[in-house]
C-alpha cells in the first residue's frame, strides 16, 4: 500500500512540473496553450519584464537609470499551472528595489550643498567683504515616495533640491558696517615733523575695533610721546606758551578723532580743552592729550564700531563705521566771552619785529545736539565749558624808538 502511494505521489509530481497548460489559455496578454509549464512561465515572464519600463530619476546633476537592480515578485507559476481551457488571466506582480533608500540617500547627499556664511575682515585698510554661498537641501522623504509610487510599473520621478541662505548674509554685514561720521582737520603741510606726527597717531589709531560697551583710550592706543616710541620735536603748548616738545601735533589727531566720535555717537568720557586757543576746530571742540590727560570714549552700540584714519597732504580724517541707530549728531560751539591780552611785551631788538602774536582769550561752550531720523530735536546736551586764556604779544623795538612796532601779525602755531 505504501509503494502504490509513492508511486502516485511521484505521477502527480511530473505531472505538476511537467505537464502542459490547458488549450486556449491566455496568461498575462499571452497565449500558452499547449505550452509546457515551464515554457508557458518563461513566455509570460518575457513578456511582464518587457512591458516594464525602467526608474528614471531627474536630478540637478544628471539622469540616473534604475532597472536592474529591480527585482520582480510575480503569480505566473501558480497560474500557468492551474489555468483552466479557455480562461484569460491576468499577472499579479510586485517590483522591489531593496537598495532604494541607500542610493537615494546617496543621491540627496550629492546635491546638497552647505551653506556658507559671508565673512567680513577689517583692517587699517578698510573694510573686505566675501559674499554668502547659498546652501542646497534636498527633500529625501518626497524622493522615495514618488520613487514607491512609480516602482511597479516604471517612470520618471524628480529629485527636488532647495536653496536656503547662510546665517550671515553680506547685506547683513554691510548694514552693520555703515559709515556712521567723519571728521576731518587742515594743518601746514610742509611742517614735515609735525605731520609726521600726526600721522603716526593716526596709523596707530586706523584699524581700531571697539567691542560693544568697550572704551577707547587715546593714550593707550598711541603710547608714549617719545622719541623712542617714533615720535618728533614740534610746537606744543607747555604752561600757556607754545614751544618746541616732542610729539607737537599729536593734539589736533586727538581732537579730529574727538570730533569723529561725537558725530558718531559714542560717550565721551573723558576730554579737556587746550589753555590756549587751537586754530584747527571751533572752541571748545578740541580735545588735549599728554601723560595725565587723555581722551577715552565708549562705544554705546549693540555692534561693533569700526575705526579708520585717512591721511593728506595737509590734512587728517577719522571715520567711524557701524550699525546707524537712525539719529543724528551735530556739534555747536559758542562763544561765551572774548577776554583781550594784556598790552604787549615790549624787548629791545636790533629791528622792530613781532616775537609772539598776541591773541585774545575765550570762554566757550560746545554742544551735541541729537536729532531723530525725521528731524525732530531729542537732546542738546553741553559738552564742555572752556576758558582759553589770551595770549599776551610780544615785540622786539629798536632802541632809537624811531619805528613803531609792525602791525602785521606772524602766523601762530599750532598744537
Amino acid at each position: 500500500m505504501k509503494g502504490k502511494t509513492a508511486a502516485l505521489l511521484l505521477a502527480g509530481s511530473f505531472f505538476f512540473g511537467f505537464g502542459k497548460v490547458g488549450r486556449d489559455v491566455t496568461v498575462g496578454g499571452v497565449a500558452v496553450g499547449g505550452m509546457s509549464y515551464a515554457e508557458a512561465e518563461q513566455a509570460v515572464r518575457a513578456r511582464l519584464l518587457e512591458g516594464l519600463s525602467p526608474v528614471v530619476i531627474h536630478t540637478p546633476s544628471g539622469d540616473v537609470t534604475v532597472k536592474e537592480e529591480l527585482t520582480v515578485t510575480d503569480d505566473i507559476a501558480q497560474l500557468v499551472r492551474r489555468a483552466k481551457r479557455g480562461q484569460t488571466l491576468a499577472v499579479s506582480y510586485c517590483r522591489e528595489w531593496a537598495d532604494a533608500e541607500e542610493v537615494l540617500a546617496e543621491l540627496c547627499a550629492r546635491e546638497t550643498r552647505e551653506a556658507k556664511d559671508a565673512e567680513m575682515t577689517f583692517s587699517s585698510e578698510g573694510f573686505r567683504y566675501m559674499g554668502e554661498v547659498f546652501g542646497t537641501t534636498c527633500d529625501y522623504a518626497e524622493l522615495l515616495a514618488d520613487v514607491r509610487e512609480v516602482l511597479r510599473d516604471g517612470g520618471e520621478v524628480t529629485l527636488h533640491t532647495r536653496a536656503y541662505a547662510p546665517a550671515v548674509t553680506e547685506e547683513a554685514l554691510r548694514a552693520k558696517t555703515r559709515e556712521l561720521a567723519s571728521f576731518r582737520t587742515c594743518f601746514d603741510g610742509s611742517n614735515s615733523p609735525r605731520r609726521h606726527n600726526i600721522a603716526l597717531a593716526a596709523s596707530r589709531i586706523a584699524g581700531t575695533v571697539l567691542a560693544p560697551g568697550q572704551t577707547f583710550s587715546f593714550n593707550d592706543a598711541v603710547g608714549r610721546r617719545t622719541e623712542e616710541n617714533g615720535f618728533r620735536t614740534a610746537a606744543v603748548i607747555s604752561d600757556g606758551e607754545f614751544v618746541p616738545g616732542v610729539g607737537g601735533g599729536v593734539c589736533q589727531t586727538s581732537t579730529t578723532l574727538f570730533g569723529a566720535a561725537l558725530r558718531a555717537g559714542m560717550k565721551i568720557e573723558e576730554s579737556r580743552a587746550h589753555s590756549l586757543a587751537v586754530g584747527y576746530v571751533p572752541p571748545s571742540e578740541d580735545a588735549m592729550v599728554s601723560e595725565t590727560s587723555d581722551l577715552r570714549f565708549v562705544n554705546p552700540y549693540p555692534c561693533p564700531v569700526y575705526i579708520l584714519a585717512e591721511m593728506g597732504t595737509g590734512s587728517v580724517c577719522f571715520r567711524f563705521f557701524g550699525m546707524p541707530d537712525g539719529r543724528t549728531y551735530r556739534v555747536e560751539s559758542r562763544v561765551l566771552e572774548r577776554i583781550p591780552p594784556a598790552p604787549p611785551e615790549e624787548v629791545t631788538g636790533e629791528e622792530n619785529a613781532v616775537l609772539r602774536a598776541e591773541k585774545e582769550g575765550v570762554l566757550s561752550e560746545s554742544y551735541l545736539v541729537v536729532r531723530a531720523a525725521d528731524g525732530s530735536l531729542l537732546s542738546r546736551t553741553r559738552i564742555r565749558r572752556d576758558s582759553y586764556a589770551p595770549v599776551r604779544g610780544k615785540v622786539a623795538v629798536k632802541p632809537s624808538g624811531e619805528e613803531g612796532p609792525p602791525e602785521a601779525d606772524a602766523p601762530e602755531g599750532e598744537m
